[in-house]
Order: C-alpha cells, then sequence, then structure tokens
C-alpha cells in the first residue's frame, strides 16, 4: 500500500482498546485462534506448522526479524476488528476524518489565476461522506492514486473551495506528499 493506504490503517490502529499481545507466544496463539488451527498460522506466515507449534510450546521465543515483522502485521491485521469497524463506521456516517498533510498542490484554475503548485502544510477536517468513500476504496484495493484523488477532492471542496463559496473552477492535484497523518 501507499503513503496514504498506510495512514488509513495506522488511524484504523489508533482506535484499538487493547494493545496487541507483545510476546511472540501470545501473537501466536492469537492467530491459531482467529486462524483455527496451525496450519491456517503455518500458512499466513510461510512457516512450517512445527514451526508454530514450537512457538505455542515455548521452544522458540524470539523469532527472525523477518518473521517477526510477518508476525505482527498479520495479528495488527486481525486484531478488534469490531471496533475497527465501528470506528469506520462511525467516521462515515456522523464524525468525518481529519487530514494533516505537507504536501505539494498544484492547480487548474480560471485564467489570470496562478497555477503553479507550491507546498503547503494543511490540517481539515473533511465531511463523513469523504470518510466514507476513502473506506469503500480502501476495502475494494484502490490503488494508491485513487486514493489521493479521493483525498484531494475533498481538500478541494472544503479547503479551497470553501464548500462551493469561492474558486469556482479550481481543480487541485495532490502530489509530493511528504507526509500524511489521518484522524477520526
Amino acid at each position: 500500500m501507499g503513503i496514504l493506504g498506510d495512514s488509513l490503517d495506522k488511524a484504523t490502529a489508533a482506535t484499538f482498546t487493547r494493545p496487541l499481545p507483545k510476546s511472540a507466544r501470545s501473537r501466536m496463539r492469537f492467530l491459531v485462534k482467529h486462524e483455527k488451527g496451525t496450519r491456517g498460522v503455518a500458512a499466513v506466515l510461510g512457516v512450517s506448522q512445527r514451526t508454530v507449534e514450537r512457538y505455542l510450546t515455548g521452544q522458540l521465543k524470539q523469532p527472525r526479524k523477518d518473521l517477526a515483522a510477518r508476525l505482527e502485521a498479520a495479528v495488527r491485521e486481525r486484531w478488534q476488528p469490531r471496533v475497527r469497524d465501528r470506528a469506520k463506521r462511525r467516521a462515515a456516517t456522523s464524525g468525518g476524518i481529519v487530514i494533516e498533510t505537507r504536501a505539494r498542490f498544484g492547480f487548474t484554475a480560471a485564467p489570470g489565476s496562478t497555477d503553479d503548485s507550491r507546498t503547503r502544510l494543511i490540517t481539515q477536517s473533511l465531511p463523513p461522506a469523504y470518510a466514507a468513500r476513502l473506506f469503500a476504496a480502501q476495502d475494494a484495493g484502490a490503488t494508491e492514486q485513487q486514493l489521493r484523488a479521493i483525498a484531494a477532492e475533498g481538500l478541494q471542496e472544503i479547503y479551497f473551495k470553501d464548500r462551493g463559496r469561492r474558486a469556482q473552477g479550481l481543480n487541485v492535484e495532490f502530489t509530493d506528499i511528504d507526509y500524511v497523518e489521518l484522524e477520526f
């Protein structure tokens, strides 16, 4: 995933009510319970079924770096799905989403105005409709460009056009992203 998709995942993880399991053993136990057996966990992590069993019995305690990263990612992906869904639903129906970014914004505007792109630091609350579109696109497997287009449209309408009260005919391009942080 790209920078915007990772930001959505990070914002979703911030809604968790309990911390992730810390040890490799407890993470394996969680995955075995979730996947309903050691065979599924072995397939997810790309290790043998016996390796998973060794972590469960405590024979192995410290996974290699690559396995530790895959283990954490697998647990994070499956951790508290109802809490995650509730937070997304709240953002998509009533709360909206706050986007903070430092990026280069280019413009296509009416003749006589400047269209030079420049780097801006923007913190803007987007209405629930844009949050719903971002979540739906992410769930549908949208590319980073498609997510950026939705975010750019939201910033264009809310920040630059002030909900249609100014800058008619302005089109915003969201490029050269330095960072993006989302919160809902």
